[in-house]
């Protein structure tokens, strides 16, 4: 042991927790719970990322853009209106409520005692006795570690002499009113969410996507529903071949070649860069530590009990690459916990049936297997409903969009299911349940479903599906 290494603070934890986001505060508490020795680590801004910048203000904006399209549109029912966005006000109640609800998570960070919250920077450093972590003068021996880190958004160098004009997620709920005009990179969840609310609320926006991504969507029949959808508001390409981008002034410059084939520059404010993220890892010092790496960098981990190879370091939330979404985030926080606290007895921990939602309109989500992982099988048939003639999609004027739901040939089981279309947030659920429980077509057939409301464009899919079952036994 060295002089410097001499004169650090030494401490020993039965379990260290880095990040304290949704992940990382899910695993301190369950190894408190267990009645293990945890310190939650934490070197950012406090309040998780889905309160602070990710699901709570972009559903703000959604939901405001949701009023403005709603009293814009009401003319086919007889109801005529002048809608007048002010986004002054708009973005002050984004910012206020924001800030309400990352209240609710910065006061329960507060209740952790102080003994067990460390502020700083961890890194793993080799040690006399194996891999121990210094951060904020300390020196800290774990038994287990939980990597909690989060990730961060992606911006392609390409975008680097844009400056001030390109932003990200983050950057978006920081505005003090509204621009008049946004170039919209990506076409995944984030990027749809916010490039349809801004436009409803009056921005002219371009979306710019790449290699055909679409929310999430795999299906090519309910993509293209999807996709018509939105064409019919805002302009989006799905494979856009962006040749430049350059900044003018305040502006950003955009050239593309366009659907004719026809090479074209547009202006905007601002470019919003919504290219993916990235795990937090890089300053880790992971080399420190004895496990395999994947290409991209992220520890080889098992998902079901979240433990990298055998040993003592557990991945849970973002930064593990895999479903970045709240829900999953608390439950991998808890399992690693869980595993890191009785470590090395790791045990499997539950793992739900995947569910994602995005909130646009028409709504996006998939459920279980999506089309892309049964490609290839041939064990499914597909049931499908276009909400084009269902009831009560007609009836408030929602009637677009497709459900597929794919069921087993032979169990008749369901396995999953990709949806465009009116409440798809509820839909989604339904079919979740159901494939958590393993339950049949015919099973699902059995359930009420009322008289006039969306779940009979799902019933109806689910008699499509039984209807193929019944012709391929």
């Amino acid at each position: 042991m060295s002089r410097q290494d001499e004169k650090l603070e030494h401490r020993q934890v039965d379990v260290a927790v880095i990040g304290a986001g949704t992940a990382g505060l899910a695993a301190y508490r369950a190894a408190v719970a267990a009645g293990k020795r945890a310190v939650l680590i934490e070197s950012g801004p406090g309040g998780t990322t889905c309160a602070r910048v990710g699901c709570m203000p972009s559903k703000l904006l959604i939901a405001a853009a949701e009023a403005a399209h709603d009293a814009a549109h009401a003319g086919p029912f007889g109801v005529h209106t002048t809608v007048r966005v002010d986004g002054r006000e708009v973005m002050d109640r984004v910012r206020r409520e924001r800030d309400r609800f990352v209240g609710f998570v910065t006061r329960g960070v507060d209740a952790i005692p102080a003994a067990d919250k460390i502020t700083g920077h961890a890194a793993f450093v080799r040690g006399p006795s194996g891999a121990e972590l210094a951060v904020a003068g300390l020196r800290l021996r774990a038994t287990a570690v939980v990597i909690a880190t989060g990730s961060s958004p992606v911006v392609p160098a390409m975008f680097s002499p844009l400056g001030d004009r390109v932003v990200v997620n983050d950057d978006v709920f920081g505005w003090e009113s509204l621009p008049k005009s946004v170039a919209v990179f990506g076409a995944g969840v984030i990027g749809l969410e916010l490039g349809q609310a801004l436009a409803r609320l009056g921005v002219r926006v371009r979306v710019f996507g790449r290699s055909g991504t679409l929310g999430g969507l795999t299906d090519p029949a309910v993509k293209a529903a999807a996709l018509a959808a939105f064409a019919a508001e805002l302009p989006i390409d799905l494979d856009a071949k962006v040749e430049a981008v350059a900044r003018s002034g305040d502006d950003v410059v955009v050239t593309f070649v366009d659907a004719d084939g026809v090479t074209r520059s547009e202006s905007f404010e601002y470019a919003l860069v919504a290219a993916g993220r990235r795990p937090n890892l890089n300053e880790l010092g992971l080399d420190a530590v004895d496990v395999p790496l994947r290409a991209s960098g992220v520890p080889v981990y098992d998902p079901s009990t979240l433990q990298c190879g055998r040993s003592g370091l557990f991945l849970a939330g973002d930064v593990n690459d895999d479903v970045p979404l709240l829900h999953e985030a608390a439950d991998e926080g808890k399992i690693a916990g869980e595993n890191a606290a009785r470590f090395p007895d790791v045990r499997p921990g539950l793992r739900r049936s995947r569910l994602a939602i995005v909130f646009t309109d028409p709504g996006l989500a998939t459920v279980g297997d999506r089309f892309a992982d049964l490609r290839g099988r041939g064990d499914a048939v597909t049931g499908e409903v276009s909400f084009e003639d269902q009831g009560r999609s007609r009836v408030m004027l929602k009637n677009r969009g497709l459900l597929h739901v794919y069921a087993e040939r032979g169990s008749g089981r369901l396995l999953g299911a990709e949806i465009a279309g009116p409440r798809a947030e509820h839909l989604g659920h339904l079919l979740a349940w159901a494939h958590q429980q393993r339950l049949t077509i015919a099973q699902m057939l059995t359930m009420p479903v009322y008289h006039p409301v969306i779940e009979e464009g799902l019933r109806t899919a689910l008699r499509d599906a039984a209807g193929k079952l019944a012709a391929s036994s």
